[in-house]
C-alpha cells in the first residue's frame, strides 16, 4: 500500500478544508522565515537566504517517503504553497544511521534519540526550517527551542513478525492465538529492539534474540538468505513502502504491545517560528495528537533508559473514551507487567502518568538500573 494524500478520508479532507485561515497565513509563514534568515546574528552558521523553506529528514528510504507525503499533504491543503515551490528537501545522516553497519544495539550507543541528534542541531542552526521525524524516534522530552508542532494520521501501530524458509516449512502453522507458532524451538531471531525481544522471549523462552540492524529492505533480504529464522518489523513502515505483503504475521497490539507513538509521524520546529507552528497545526489529525499524547506521557512517566523493554498503546473508544496499554519488562522477559485503563480523551495525559506510575512501582528495581 502506497502511504500518500490520495488516502486521506473525507472526514480529514473536510477538516482541513474548514481551516482556510491557515492558507492564507501560508504565504506570510515563508515571507516571515526569509526576514528571520535576513537578520540571523553572525554566529549562525552560512546559509542561503530566501524560498525554499528547507525541510529535514533522515535519508532512509521510509524517512524519504514519510516526508514527500506530508510535503504533498501540506501542498495539497494550501494551493498557496504548491504555486510557490516553496519547499527543499535537506537529508541528513544521523549517528543512528551512521551505525547500522556496525551492527551495534542501539541501547548500547545511546537509544533511538541517535536517529534525531543531527537533525535537531540542523534545526536550532537554522539550516533547516522544520523536520519530519517517526515520533516513535523522538526523546519524550526535546531540546531547548523545538517544540513538536503537529503529527499526522496515524498508520498501523502493530509489530509485524517475517518468517524465514525455514519457518515457512516448519509442521507447526500459524494461528490468531499464538502468532509465534511457526517459530521452529530454538529459533534465531533478529531484534534490535529490547520491547520485541523481552514480549517474545516471556511468551518463548526457548527462543534465541541476535541484533540486527539496517533498514526495512536490508531486514527482509538477512531473513529471506536465512541469516535469521524470523524478525520483526513495524507493519506502519512495510505499509508506506508498499512491502505490507511481506508481513508473515501481524501480531495484535494485546499479544505484543507497539512502542509508543509506532505509526505516527511528527513534525518539529523552532519554538520561535509561530507562522510555521500556525501552518503546521492546520494539517494536524487531532485523533493522533491524543493517543500521542498518552503514549508520550507514559514514556516519560516511566523514564525508563534506553535498555528499558517498555511499550505503550492508546486506542480511541466511542463516547470520546481512550484505552491506555503500557507495558515494561526484563530484557530477558523473566519479568513482564501489562496494565490497562480506560479514560476521557481530555484526561489522557493524566491518566498515563498515573498508569506509568501504577507499572514502576510494582516492577521490580532492577528493571529501571
Amino acid at each position: 500500500m502506497e502511504f500518500s494524500v490520495d488516502q486521506l478520508d473525507d472526514g480529514h479532507a473536510a477538516s482541513l478544508a474548514e481551516r482556510p485561515e491557515a492558507c492564507l497565513r501560508a504565504q506570510a509563514a515563508a515571507e516571515a522565515a526569509t526576514t528571520r534568515r535576513a537578520r540571523a546574528a553572525p554566529t549562525v552558521r552560512p546559509h542561503h537566504p530566501g524560498l525554499p523553506l528547507r525541510v529535514g529528514t533522515r535519508a532512509s528510504p521510509l524517512a524519504l517517503v514519510q516526508t514527500r507525503a506530508f510535503l504533498a499533504l501540506l501542498s495539497q491543503f494550501c494551493p498557496v504553497l504548491r504555486g510557490m515551490d516553496v519547499f527543499q528537501e535537506h537529508a541528513i545522516r544521523t549517528t543512528g544511521d551512521a551505525t547500522q553497519s556496525t551492527g551495534e544495539r542501539l541501547a548500547d550507543i545511546g537509544g533511538k534519540g541517535l536517529f534525531a541528534k543531527e537533525i535537531h542541531e540542523a534545526l536550532l542552526d537554522r539550516r533547516i526550517d522544520f523536520a519530519v521525524h517517526s515520533l516513535k524516534d523522538l526523546e519524550t522530552e526535546l531540546p531547548p527551542g523545538i517544540v513538536l508542532a503537529c503529527v499526522l494520521k496515524r498508520e498501523d501501530p502493530r509489530d509485524a513478525l517475517i518468517l524465514g524458509p525455514d519457518c515457512e516449512a516448519f509442521d507447526g502453522g500459524v494461528s490468531g492465538d499464538d502468532p509465534y507458532a511457526a517459530l521452529p524451538h530454538g529459533a534465531i531471531v533478529g531484534s534490535s529492539s529490547v520491547r520485541r525481544a523481552a514480549q517474545l522471549l516471556h511468551a518463548r523462552p526457548d527462543l534465541v534474540i541476535q541484533n540486527i540492524r539496517g533498514n526495512v529492505h536490508g531486514r527482509l533480504d538477512k531473513v529471506r538468505r536465512g541469516d535469521f529464522a524470523a524478525s520483526f518489523l513495524a507493519l506502519a513502515g512495510m505499509r508506506r513502502l508498499g512491502l505490507e505483503d511481506e508481513a508473515s504475521v501481524v501480531i495484535d497490539p494485546a499479544v505484543m504491545v507497539p512502542s509508543a507513538c509506532q505509526g505516527i509521524v511528527g513534525i518539529t520546529v523552532r519554538a520561535g517560528d509561530t507562522e510555521l507552528q500556525h501552518l503546521l497545526g492546520a494539517i494536524e489529525d487531532m485523533d493522533a495528537r491524543c493517543m500521542a499524547a498518552g503514549e508520550r506521557a507514559l514514556l516519560a512517566s516511566l523514564d525508563g533508559s534506553c535498555r528499558t523493554p517498555i511499550g505503550g498503546h492508546a486506542r480511541l473508544l466511542p463516547e470520546g473514551r481512550v484505552a491506555l496499554t503500557g507495558l515494561v519488562a526484563r530484557a530477558d522477559g523473566s519479568f513482564l507487567l501489562k496494565r490497562s485503563l480506560e479514560c476521557l480523551r481530555a484526561d489522557v495525559r493524566r491518566a498515563a502518568l498515573e498508569l506509568g506510575d501504577s507499572l514502576r512501582a510494582d516492577s521490580p528495581r532492577d528493571v529501571f538500573a
